[in-house]
């Protein structure tokens, strides 16, 4: 309530090929109030200007959730709060009930004035729930409609994309940076022409400096920038939303830095992002590591034990942040309320990495997300399963103790001075997809997932792996969930790894996956899924099952070596002076001189992306015959944070008593 509301562009909606179809719910069980205002706006509609296409219809309560689940186009809702405080009250646990289902609709309340408190103003639990008041006695259903009209509108606005284009349209002559000046430096160019003409000209025309004011800055936002961050917040779930244009990998070391720059102490998951294991070293945090659970069929590495996260909770009671990423790669997420609530009642913040889950908070089976269940931070990658470019990301906080100006800080010395207007304004219009939009185009890619899954398993060789199968017995007891979107298909049967049947599926059929272990292939569903390329992974997978083949030897998963110790704060190491060992040099000569060294960067094979070790980590000899094994398998993995000197591999290690001991209580994993 109390929102500054706008009418929409009529001009910005002719761009539109098929008429907008936006349905508001009146729920009464009032059949005389029903008709005669579903008639009454209904013919208003008639008679005004109406680009969303607003249709009033009524619903009595009991149709009101399988309409909410089943019909995609309703956008708002009035909700008969009758005449009493009875009535009322079961207006607003409807409110409740309703907003479960489908949070993004506008709600509306139709009461009498009887309700008002004292001061003639409407109660807080009124004001939380409702977007605004209509009294049930109105009689000027043009102020009705155009309200209900304007709150749509104020969703599915884009104020940064429309500033944008609306300059571009300005052909306004530059002479400010970037060099290529709108794309005139490539346009007619013999050498680089065919560049621009590839790419487009939008993307160069599009892209302008920070010094075209009307479009805002997103380090210090005031406009347009701040009113798309505003309602992205709001379309979320979060107290403040913040965009990044270079991916979750920075948004995860600003909130860190947020709650323990200079140091600290973090309870972190081993498999986190590798941007959570540089936040460490760039913090001088100390971490107490929590040890994933390897799946032994399928090589997958899912979430920490319940178990674990709450002993090293009790054990650290000095640690200011926990870190979790839900979900996973492969889709499992954890049961985060209960976690959360714990690491508050121990005082620690909560920052849950959800950078593949940003699609959560739009469809009921998805629900609760990380900020529903009391996340402090919650970091998104826009870009992963929404409509927006790559390195589109979005922090969304709803800490009690945040503090917004040295977040803009932090913010600050990460974030470019140059941020790339295409990905704000990509950001600004998936949110208005998902807030318009998004519970139909997911309810459509999970009845693709099933289609997927069915026509997967009817092969009879391929088999699309379920929650029951994807969890390790350690998290039986967990309440892990499953997003369905990432589907993950065994391969095994077959006769081919899963490396063998990415490759097959790119080169005969222009296929390309996910993720590989090596006896899965994992597929994404997304709101860019269509039946046409459902039809044909079908239809290759389809061909491959016939086509299996006999082999004596079927891998297995490699485990990762257990961790072993910190010796020193991983900071401390990754600074230290340093020397290089080599990793493979015979071998057992390499294991010599390497066992009992402290590594000073972090190693980290792709798959699974977990590291093996991380700065400061004390090198055993199974962590050494374990990368050995990597390097001289059949095909090679991909080993980041190795060094290689004329081809020989090399592992950077503190030179002795160069830095100082690990204080306090560093663990490892248990």
């Amino acid at each position: 309530m109390g929102l500054e509301l706008k009418m929409p562009d009529l001009g910005n909606l002719t761009e539109h090929r098929q008429p907008l179809e936006c349905r508001v719910a009146l729920v009464s069980n009032d059949r005389d109030l029903s008709n005669s205002w579903v008639s009454a706006l209904n013919a208003t509609a008639a008679q005004h200007e109406n680009p969303y296409g607003l249709r009033f219809e009524s619903v009595n309560t009991a149709a009101l959730e399988k309409r909410l689940r089943e019909e995609d186009p309703l956008q708002a809702l009035i909700i008969d709060g009758g005449c009493s405080a009875s009535e009322l009250k079961d207006a607003e646990e409807l409110s409740d009930r309703m907003h479960a289902l489908r949070a993004q609709l506008n709600v509306f309340l139709v009461a009498q004035d009887s309700f008002l408190d004292n001061q003639g103003g409407a109660p807080a639990s009124v004001r939380k729930r409702f977007d605004e008041l209509f009294d049930r006695r109105e009689g000027n259903f043009n102020h009705i409609f155009r309200l209900v009209q304007a709150f749509i509108a104020r969703r599915a606005s884009t104020p940064f994309a429309d500033t944008l284009k609306e300059y571009v349209f300005t052909a306004r002559d530059a002479w400010h940076t970037p060099g290529h000046s709108g794309g005139d430096s490539l346009r007619k160019s013999p050498w680089v022409g065919d560049f621009y003409r590839f790419m487009g000209e939008h993307v160069f025309n599009a892209d302008l400096s920070v010094s075209v004011q009307v479009l805002d800055s997103l380090l210090e936002p005031h406009s347009v920038i701040q009113e798309a961050q505003d309602l992205a917040a709001q379309a979320f779930g979060a107290e403040h939303t913040f965009f990044l244009t270079n991916g979750t990998s920075t948004a995860n070391k600003v909130v860190i830095q947020q709650i323990l720059g200079g140091g600290g102490k973090i309870i972190v998951d081993q498999a986190c992002h590798k941007s959570v294991h540089h936040a460490i070293v760039m913090n001088r945090c100390e971490p107490v590591y929590l040890k994933s659970t390897l799946h032994p069929e399928f090589g997958i590495y899912g979430p920490v034990c319940r178990a674990d996260i709450e002993r090293a909770l009790d054990e650290n009671p000095d640690a200011g942040l926990l870190v979790i990423t839900s979900c996973t790669y492969d889709g499992l997420r954890y049961d985060l309320k209960p976690i959360i609530d714990l690491a508050h009642e121990r005082g620690v913040k909560v920052l849950i990495d959800e950078a593949w889950y940003a699609h959560g908070y739009f469809h009921t089976e998805l629900r609760p997300t990380a900020l529903e269940c009391g996340a402090d931070y919650v970091t998104q990658s826009t870009h992963k399963m929404l409509s927006a470019f790559s390195q589109a990301s979005m922090i969304h906080v709803q800490d009690p103790d945040f503090d917004e100006y040295r977040f803009r800080e932090n913010l600050n010395m990460y974030a470019s001075t140059s941020p790339q207007y295409a990905i704000i304004a990509s950001l600004d219009v998936a949110r208005k997809q998902m807030v318009m939009e998004g519970f139909g185009r997911l309810r459509h890619c999970l009845k693709m997932v099933e289609t997927l899954r069915r026509e997967v398993n009817a092969t009879g060789v391929f088999r699309a792996l379920t929650l029951e199968d994807l969890i390790p017995a350690p998290l039986a007891n967990d309440n892990i969930r499953l997003d369905p979107t990432k589907v993950t298909i065994d391969v095994t049967a077959s006769g081919y790894s899963g490396k063998e049947i990415q490759v097959k599926l790119f080169d005969q059929f222009g296929i390309q996956v996910e993720k590989t272990t090596y006896n899965t292939i994992t597929v994404l569903v997304t709101l860019g899924s269509t039946e046409s390329k459902l039809l044909r992974l079908v239809h290759a997978i389809k061909q491959l099952a016939r086509q299996p083949r006999r082999r004596s030897h079927v891998g297995s998963a490699r485990q990762l070596p257990e961790f072993t110790r910190l010796t020193c704060l991983p900071a401390d190491a990754y600074f230290a002076d340093t020397e290089e060992l080599p990793l493979m040099d015979n071998g057992i000569l390499a294991e010599k001189k390497l066992v009992g060294r402290t590594c000073a960067d972090e190693i980290v094979p792709y798959p699974p992306g977990i590291p093996v070790l991380v700065p400061g980590q004390e090198i055993s000899a199974q962590i050494v015959q374990f990368l050995q094994q990597l390097l001289q398998g059949q095909s090679t993995t991909e080993i980041h944070g190795l060094i290689f000197r004329s081809d020989e591999p090399m592992l950077r290690v503190v030179k002795n008593s160069s830095p100082p001991a690990a204080t306090g209580k560093t663990k490892a994993p248990e």
